[in-house]
């Protein structure tokens, strides 16, 4: 149970049992003049970074395939399906747990300890966080608590439009910026820059403000539909981006020594979320490998060893073949099909799942999916596609080209930097990018480029670790088959039965406390009905 559901059962106890002046007293236990209960913020940035990661990590396993990143070996998956989390069901709910109760409250406590004790490194840290957090939640919720959140003297807490929470954001995220061009009387950087302190940036307050920065182009880059996007938001997004992250080097990413389990990577064989949270026996989906052998601009390749795109073998597993360390052959799944048997073919492409392949070599967590690769939370690459995007819908088609071609080339050197694990991955070389630059999967002028070849190469470089940006960029878009050319469009029964034969645009707030105890404010929005998850969230529409 979190902090604030107890909070509450302990004041109902005292409303029913004792005075209000009792109950403040009963509160008060933990309030000891001799040993002040007072959190520090060098304390708290820790833990606060690591639920940023563990947050996300654990409700991407769902998200991951209605983004059909993964696949079920089973037929008929219910998020494959684009089902709804049923009613009594926490699945789905981790990200709202992170942003009210993870961090939370660690959040405000940094941010009222940096402001008190002026140490305006942690406030300005404190408010980049914040603002991510609840872009992350309104983004897989849509409307959410906002003015209320933190209040200890309400037990039911209203939730407000997303169009609010965006314009909060907003605000979070230059009040991070205020706070990071700050000096206190106190250099933090070498406590930041320790073992135990910032895992991010090590104390690097420049880079915090490009990843506040670069949190500012994605946010404005959802809102494509709005009816002055192209010269209003666009241009925010062009400014924010090119105020972000400079080279792949300075992606935002929560680092992982992997010297025990407590701490390796959230996505790797040792910390176990892809083997137990619902990728137990997970598979590649059609949707990536066709975009890796040949379908970013035409069609898939039979033969998946012939594709020329050095990503394929660096990102994904092959099928297990009796030579250890052949390459082999490539198989997806397609979305709700299960895995079906191929002539001459093993049913099993990988042994624990899609990403991690065997625990034993040559594929021991490959890509960033080892032990000890970092958790990415912001890319270059990423930002660069946005970039190209917001270019293109502008109709500057030539300086679109440019991002373009710079984006995939960024990329490769994303593959080279973090994903590195086993002992036969080969790094990316010069000859492989160039031939496949000058191939016919990738845009050769500026008159061929579509922003399709803008998104689906955003779809590579996105799979496995951004999972609500590749969300957002699916519902942004309505899942448009010109848009998105190798995602799989499910039709009829392929949909789940509450969804009308419609797609997914959020997930239901967390049951153990908002359908538990805030089960009004939730039927106020629809929360309780069979098809809520379609209902299209504020971002993605045309209303401003």
């Amino acid at each position: 149970m979190n902090t604030k559901r107890e909070y509450r059962l302990i004041l109902l106890i005292c409303v029913a049992l004792i005075s209000l002046t009792g109950c403040k007293k009963f509160l008060d236990i933990n309030r000891n003049p001799g040993n002040p209960q007072e959190p520090k913020a060098e304390f708290l940035l820790p833990r606060i970074i690591f639920q940023m990661a563990n947050g996300t990590s654990q409700d991407y396993m769902q998200v991951f395939k209605i983004t059909q990143n993964f696949t079920s070996p089973n037929v008929n998956d219910f998020y494959e399906r684009h089902g709804a989390t049923p009613l009594n069901s926490d699945v789905t709910g981790v990200i709202w747990r992170m942003n009210y109760a993870d961090l939370g409250l660690n959040v405000e406590d940094m941010i009222k300890d940096g402001i008190d004790k002026k140490k305006y490194e942690y406030v300005g840290i404190g408010y980049a966080i914040k603002a991510w957090s609840f872009q992350m939640t309104t983004d897989m919720y849509g409307e959410i608590i906002l003015d209320e959140a933190f209040n200890p003297e309400q037990l039911t807490f209203a939730y407000q439009s997303q169009k609010e929470v965006y314009e909060r954001v907003r605000e979070w995220n230059n009040l991070a910026i205020k706070y990071l061009n700050m000096k206190g009387p106190v250099d933090y950087t070498s406590v930041l820059a320790g073992p135990s302190g910032d895992f991010i940036y090590r104390g690097d307050m420049d880079k915090w403000k490009k990843f506040v920065y670069g949190n500012l182009a994605l946010h404005y880059s959802h809102l494509i539909n709005k009816p002055n996007f192209a010269n209003t938001y666009a241009d925010s997004v062009l400014k924010y981006v090119d105020l972000s992250l400079a080279s792949s080097s300075e992606d935002a990413t929560v680092k992982f020594s992997a010297t025990s389990s407590e701490d390796s990577n959230v996505l790797g064989p040792l910390w176990g979320i892809i083997t137990s949270t619902g990728i137990p026996t997970g598979r590649i989906s059609s949707t990536i490998l066709n975009l890796l052998t040949g379908g970013v601009r035409g069609v898939p390749a039979v033969d998946t060893t012939a594709s020329i795109d050095p990503r394929l073998s660096r990102m994904l597993s092959p099928v297990p073949v009796p030579i250890p360390g052949d390459l082999g052959i490539y198989r997806g799944n397609t979305p709700t099909k299960g895995t079906v048997a191929i002539t001459g073919v093993p049913a099993t492409p990988h042994v624990l799942g899609p990403v991690l392949g065997p625990v034993t070599d040559p594929y021991p967590g490959k890509y960033i999916f080892s032990n000890s690769s970092q958790y990415p939370l912001l890319s270059y690459a990423q930002l660069q596609f946005t970039k190209a995007e917001a270019l293109f819908i502008k109709a500057n088609k030539p300086l679109a080209f440019l991002a373009y071609q710079n984006a995939i080339r960024a990329h490769m050197s994303f593959v080279n930097l973090y994903g590195t694990a086993g002992p036969d991955f080969k790094a990316i070389t010069s000859a492989e990018i160039e031939r496949y630059m000058t191939s016919s999967e990738v845009a050769q002028t500026s008159a061929e480029l579509k922003i399709s070849d803008i998104m689906n190469q955003k779809y590579i470089a996105q799979w496995g670790w951004a999972g609500m940006e590749q969300w957002c960029d699916l519902r942004k878009y309505h899942y448009n088959p010109a848009v998105f050319t190798q995602y799989y469009q499910l039709s009829g029964t392929e949909f789940a039965t509450n969804n009308n034969g419609k797609y997914a645009y959020r997930h239901r707030p967390r049951f153990n406390s908002e359908y538990a105890w805030n089960a009004s404010e939730v039927e106020r929005v629809g929360g309780k009905l069979p098809d809520y998850n379609t209902k299209e969230t504020w971002f993605s529409t045309v209303d401003n």
